[in-house]
């Protein structure tokens, strides 16, 4: 980083990148499509990068640079998705006969690669309550080699005590690895908090327009960025051109784009806790919060994602929830500028006597997008109206 992009803000650093640019006249970098690259000498051909479209031309470099900005990394290897990222960046730290500790409200398909993958490959996956802090250390054996975070954890908002995990973790050379999707680099820096590797699914805010997929991992670390480096290349993980293009268009707005989910979503919390349906928020910025401490020390923002616990909804009342919803969609992922809802009991895979079984009724997870905070508090209002009815 130059000293006078380190005397700039987070925002103007993010649309005034520096990565391997043509000379162009233009605003963003051309999009080329493109396998193979020609060389107009033998020499260039072994001895220039890169060689082939695969490892990633103008565009990639551009959004690498973006990533590193958002991320105060030193790299950033790019991957086709948000899962594929996470499995870069765990298969870079393990191999057989190790051990990863796995936070257990990671998101379920890193969860699933963990424990099913990694046990082909000879890797024992452990879960671990979400909010252990310093006392992960007694999970520790002596052939654990990294630890996967997800702060705050997928579906259900535990916040992770980072710098109390890696105090412990970094003596005994245990490297941490944490999802940074909801944090999106904005609100939250792993890397300075003593994360060895920070990952992001591009596809949810950095791209913010639900259009495109994206991953990438982020560390300061010289041994690990060759590590992760030969991981990608020997897995063959590379993003399309049009998708790193698409996750730059939307790095530039994401400082002003999250301060509108960030207000809107919190507006909307406060408005569902106080809801008779509604039994409690998990909403870590909200003061009612078990982590609400946590997070205001490691964080300096919200989104728009957060989870609701309804009380015992009557028999059917779910469904009928669900088909009254006119403004909210139901689908996955998030992060766009449309407002999603899911039911989540059925992703729910945790370990036993976990939270879950103290539940007071349904988990729903809430995506508020860029609509009026009014009209989607009509549309749940509604909504509301239709599950309580016995008629």
């Amino acid at each position: 980083m130059s000293e006078d992009d380190a005397r700039r803000e987070l925002p103007t650093r993010l649309i005034h990148t520096r990565g391997e640019r043509l000379s162009r006249v233009t605003v963003n970098p051309p999009v080329e499509r493109a396998s193979t690259v020609l060389f107009r000498t033998e020499a260039g051909l072994y001895g220039a990068k890169p060689t082939y479209g695969r490892m990633g031309l103008a565009v990639h470099r551009e959004l690498e640079a973006a990533m590193c900005a958002l991320e105060g990394a030193r790299s950033t290897r790019l991957a086709a998705n948000g899962l594929q990222a996470c499995a870069l960046a765990i298969a870079s730290l393990v191999e057989a006969g190790g051990h990863l500790l796995l936070s257990d409200s990671a998101y379920g398909p890193t969860a699933r690669f963990c424990e099913r993958r990694l046990k082909a490959m000879g890797v024992e996956a452990e879960r671990f309550d979400p909010r252990i802090g310093a006392g992960i250390a007694a999970l520790f054996r002596d052939n654990t080699q990294a630890i996967l975070l997800e702060s705050p954890g997928s579906l259900t908002f535990e916040i992770a005590d980072l710098p109390a995990i890696a105090a412990e973790a970094r003596p005994r050379g245990i490297r941490i690895i944490c999802d940074n999707t909801w944090g999106a680099g904005l609100h939250h820096q792993p890397l300075a908090l003593g994360a060895d590797i920070s990952a992001q699914a591009l596809t949810k805010y950095v791209v913010g327009h639900s259009d495109a997929f994206g991953g990438a991992v982020m560390t300061n670390d010289p041994g690990l960025e060759r590590r992760i480096a030969n991981c990608s290349e020997d897995w063959g993980i590379a993003l399309a051109p049009d998708d790193a293009w698409l996750a730059i268009r939307g790095i530039r707005t994401l400082a002003t784009r999250l301060k509108a989910h960030e207000a809107a979503g919190l507006d909307l919390a406060h408005w569902l806790g106080q809801r008779p349906e509604v039994d409690h928020v998990l909403h870590p910025a909200l003061p009612s919060h078990p982590d609400h401490a946590l997070w205001q020390r490691d964080f300096t923002g919200a989104n728009g994602l957060f989870s609701i616990v309804l009380k015992p909804v009557p028999e059917g009342g779910l469904e009928r929830f669900f088909d009254a919803l006119q403004l909210f969609g139901m689908g996955f992922s998030w992060g766009g500028f449309e407002s999603l809802i899911i039911p989540c009991d059925e992703q729910l895979t945790r370990r036993p006597g976990c939270w879950t079984s103290a539940k007071a009724g349904p988990l729903l997870r809430l995506h508020v997008g860029l609509e009026a905070v009014s009209d989607l508090k009509a549309d749940l209002e509604s909504a509301f109206a239709a599950m309580v009815s016995t008629t």
